[in-house]
């Protein structure tokens, strides 16, 4: 009885997984086609070919500059990132291990996310499995409340960006209802996690086993202060990003102030996180909060290309070290 209810389960999961990958596919090469109108409009309106119009961009920056400004940013957004991590682990996993430890380890899982993030995580979970003897649930719960975390760091960042520089979001909202969604985003996220603290806690819904699950050991055992400490060990590279992303685009010869880059960055990242090829979401997003220069999703795609591939070059240079850690 069991066997033939699985058996007509099969082909619904199949149907489900194929229309989820139509769906997908389908609003990535809408977000294609309104990139490829937007630079094609600007592209006529200074005469040129869309071919030409993207060109230009490309032979007007300033390439060199830029590598000096993406490499050492790398280097350091892989030291903070690596950092943040091990205090994490220290925390709710093992207090024994020590900085240089995860290091290869965290370099090397650069290299893995290149095909799935997930699998990066797992050959940190088999490291601290096979080095300290963590089981794989209680490694995986810790990355579980890092993501946790660099989203509502995001939406922190960016909702002090909204406020201080709300002028320039309401006029990027003639394109796109930006200041609505943001706002929608906002009062979920920061209703959700009184609501997160005190679940976890136990102080409500008592009766609820979903809290004793090993997926989320990390969340009972967290204080507040864990929350804030992780925060700000993370904040770095997030204000580090806007930095670099505001000299970066001026090396594109693309007049985008500091201000814009506070307000914008942060939701930018936000609408990279869907679950779309090629970040397709924040693509579009680039291209509609600045609408003068629809060329920024061309470079926001070279950004991100540039930044995971060098990373997996850290680690490259990482992998034989990881590679002793984790087999013998």
């Amino acid at each position: 009885m069991t066997t033939d209810t699985n058996d007509e389960l099969t082909p619904i999961k199949k149907w489900r997984s194929i229309l989820a990958r139509l769906l997908t596919w389908s609003v990535t090469l809408a977000c294609f086609s309104l990139i490829y109108i937007r630079v094609e409009k600007t592209a006529e309106r200074e005469q040129l070919s869309v071919i030409e119009y993207i060109s230009n961009f490309f032979v007007q920056a300033d390439w060199v500059s830029w590598l000096m400004l993406m490499i050492p940013y790398s280097v350091y957004f892989f030291l903070v990132d690596t950092h943040a991590t091990w205090r994490l682990l220290r925390w709710f996993n093992t207090p024994k291990i020590r900085y240089t430890n995860i290091l290869p380890i965290r370099a090397s899982a650069y290299i893995l996310s290149l095909v799935n993030e997930q699998v990066g995580k797992g050959a940190m979970s088999l490291y601290l499995l096979r080095r300290y003897d963590v089981p794989v649930w209680k490694a995986l719960s810790s990355m579980v409340m890092l993501g946790l975390v660099e989203i509502y760091q995001l939406l922190i960042f960016s909702a002090i960006g909204v406020f201080v520089y709300y002028d320039l979001v309401v006029q990027a909202s003639s394109n796109l209802p930006v200041l609505t969604i943001v706002l929608s985003v906002y009062a979920v996220a920061f209703c959700y996690f009184p609501f997160h603290i005190l679940y976890f806690k136990g102080a409500i819904f008592k009766n609820s086993n979903l809290r004793d699950k090993h997926l989320f050991h990390a969340f009972r055992q967290a204080k507040l202060k864990h929350y804030v400490m992780l925060l700000l060990l993370k904040a770095p590279n997030l204000l580090g990003a806007v930095v670099v992303y505001t000299l970066a685009l001026s090396l594109f010869k693309v007049d985008v102030g500091f201000g814009q880059m506070v307000a914008f960055l942060p939701v930018i990242f936000l609408a990279a996180a869907l679950p779309l090829p090629f970040h397709a979401g924040a693509l579009v997003l680039w291209t509609v909060l600045f609408p003068d220069y629809p060329e920024v999703s061309v470079f926001s795609l070279i950004m991100h290309t540039f930044f995971v591939l060098f990373n997996a070059v850290i680690g490259l240079m990482f992998l034989p070290k990881a590679n002793k850690e984790l087999f013998t």
